[in-house]
């Protein structure tokens, strides 16, 4: 099927912009304000309406911040741009045409739209990367998403409701116990809030106290947050054990298949909680491209940000290996996160509109300025050009930092409410969980109401 009528490609150049993330909101955004009316269509094409800040998920997690709070809606953002609700299956760059499904693709059994393009910019993101843990499918959870972290929170805070009803020993120590594998800024923070969010809910409990809780932080390499150095991730270490977390360096997760995770020091632990941050992958998309990739699947990039031995096709993010032209070493390529994410939008929309003007492009260059990771309330490590920070200073620094990142004034000030609020009131320890599943009490009341002679 091609595109209707109303979509059609006209004498206007369309930029397609597929992804809403960092690199396809930024990119839209800063495209939006420098071109000139007329002088191009951009469509964004994204699975969700909206962006989602990830390194806010742990605190939507911990109920510091709301949900809504975390994401940033692209129609409101992007209001010069096309917004199109759907994902992108494949790409023929050679006929310009991309191939989208979108929500209504299913309801008019039409199969995929065929959309056409001038140019293309391609930022999908990463997926979670899965091994092939047994029981993984079946009883993980991930934190990439701000469902996954509003589901995690609502876990959580069963878990505490069935161990303080349960008088089954083995049930109340694997509600108790909760194992994070992959020790990067996901597993770390997202362990860190939640810790902090279990031990405050105990108090509201009975028969619960914060030592009966045990968190398990599982990496398969001897160190956890390398990105802040390793000094500042051996003071993470000993700040998260000295809140009785155990954390297993050089472990690998075997299996959690009837909630028992087995771990390959040959330890096994019931558990009823296993969250998986071990790393992402490039999207499927990619490899349905036809442009050339990478060994690791990322898009091969030059370090202006249009794909290698291509024309009018650019990329950036998770989905690229963009030349670190600031690297000691020959070869190097960016690291995938938000710092260079956001960098490389605005110099990939000022290239992408330099060419439609006909003038030089240029070339992306930027010197990390460090990191900053959050270990809980009040705590945290920090790297910054060079200077290393921890306890409450980093965690400042890091609430600062992000609080300056995340887009529009509008979340900014409802970021920085929260936070005061959260300052002045006590935490809120409420599960929702019946949100994931809205409609089953009205399912029950309409199957216990149905005439049985209707039957």
């Amino acid at each position: 099927m091609t595109e209707s009528a109303g979509m059609a490609r006209g004498s206007t150049p369309r930029i397609l912009v597929i992804g809403g993330g960092y690199v396809g909101m930024y990119t839209a955004l800063r495209l939006q304000r420098k071109l000139k009316r007329g002088e191009a269509e951009i469509l964004v094409v994204e699975r969700q309406p909206y962006m989602t800040y990830q390194p806010f998920l742990p605190e939507a997690a911990a109920g510091s911040l709301s949900p809504r709070h975390v994401v940033v809606p692209l129609r409101r953002v992007l209001h010069k741009c096309r917004i199109v609700v759907g994902e992108a299956q494949a790409v023929n760059h050679d006929k310009r045409v991309a191939a989208i499904v979108t929500l209504a693709s299913e309801e008019e059994r039409g199969g995929a739209l065929e959309v056409p393009y001038d140019h293309l910019v391609i930022a999908p993101g990463s997926v979670s990367r899965a091994l092939p843990v047994p029981g993984l499918a079946e009883y993980g959870i991930g934190f990439k998403t701000v469902e996954e972290a509003i589901g995690l929170r609502n876990h959580v805070l069963e878990q505490l409701d069935i161990a303080s009803s349960t008088r089954d020993a083995e049930v109340r120590e694997a509600a108790l116990t909760f194992v994070v594998v992959g020790g990067g800024y996901a597993g770390v923070e997202a362990l860190g809030e939640l810790e902090n969010m279990a031990r405050y809910a105990t108090r509201y409990y009975h028969n619960l106290r914060p030592e009966d809780l045990r968190w398990v932080l599982v990496e398969a390499t001897g160190r956890i947050l390398p990105e802040v150095g390793e000094a500042m991730g051996a003071y993470a270490i000993r700040e998260l054990r000295g809140r009785n977390v155990d954390i297993r360096l050089g472990t690998r997760l075997e299996s959690c298949e009837h909630r028992v995770a087995v771990l390959s020091d040959g330890d096994r632990l019931p558990a009823r909680t296993v969250v998986w941050t071990a790393g992402v992958k490039p999207a499927p998309l990619l490899a349905a491209t036809g442009l050339p990739l990478t060994e690791r699947g990322r898009l091969r990039t030059e370090a202006t940000l249009r794909v290698a031995g291509t024309d009018a096709a650019w990329a950036a993010g998770d989905a690229a290996a963009v030349p670190d032209l600031t690297a000691d070493r020959p070869g190097t390529d960016c690291p995938p996160n938000a710092q260079h994410a956001v960098r490389q939008a605005r110099v990939l929309a000022d290239n992408l509109i330099a060419e439609l003007r006909g003038r030089p492009i240029t070339e992306y260059r930027h010197r990390s300025v460090g990191s900053v990771a959050s270990l809980g309330l009040h705590q945290g490590v920090a790297q910054v050009y060079g200077r290393k920070v921890k306890g409450y200073p980093a965690w400042l620094l890091h609430r600062a930092y992000h609080l300056s990142r995340v887009p529009t004034v509008n979340r900014k000030a409802r970021v920085l409410a929260e936070w005061t609020l959260s300052g002045l009131f006590k935490r809120e320890i409420v599960s929702l969980g019946s949100l994931e599943h809205p409609r089953a009490e009205f399912e029950l009341a309409a199957g216990q109401d149905r005439d049985p002679d209707t039957l």
